[in-house]
């Protein structure tokens, strides 16, 4: 088992910035990808950025440019860096860990506010 805590939600000003962190514990030796998702009121989950334990990243068009998905793996923290905010980025984002490649495991969702 893998478990997932977030911190670093809260709410900003368009234009403003905030750091996201999910820290992994259990069974994190054999997590390959970690990465957050969101999800936004009436709207499906989607995938915001990934990263692989190589550093590969990928991040939905929309963010590309102003987030920056990074990874600690000696802490087992990934971090998420949001610049330039705005109010379409408003949604829980949760953490996520893949490991086997298959199995997937879930922090409990963090809200990110962005006021107009």
């Amino acid at each position: 088992q893998v478990q997932l805590v977030e911190s670093g939600g809260g709410l900003v000003q368009a234009g403003g910035s905030l750091r996201l962190s999910c820290a992994a514990s259990g069974s994190t030796s054999s997590i390959t990808a970690m990465g957050w998702y969101r999800q936004a009121p009436g709207k499906q989950r989607e995938l915001v950025a990934r990263i692989s334990s190589g550093g590969t990243t990928n991040y939905v068009d929309s963010v590309k440019g102003r987030f920056t998905i990074s990874r600690d793996n000696a802490k087992n923290t990934v971090y998420l860096q949001m610049n330039t905010l705005k109010p379409e980025d408003t949604a829980v984002y949760y953490c996520n860990a893949v490991r086997a490649a298959i199995i997937q495991y879930w922090g409990q969702g963090t809200q990110v506010t962005v006021s107009s």
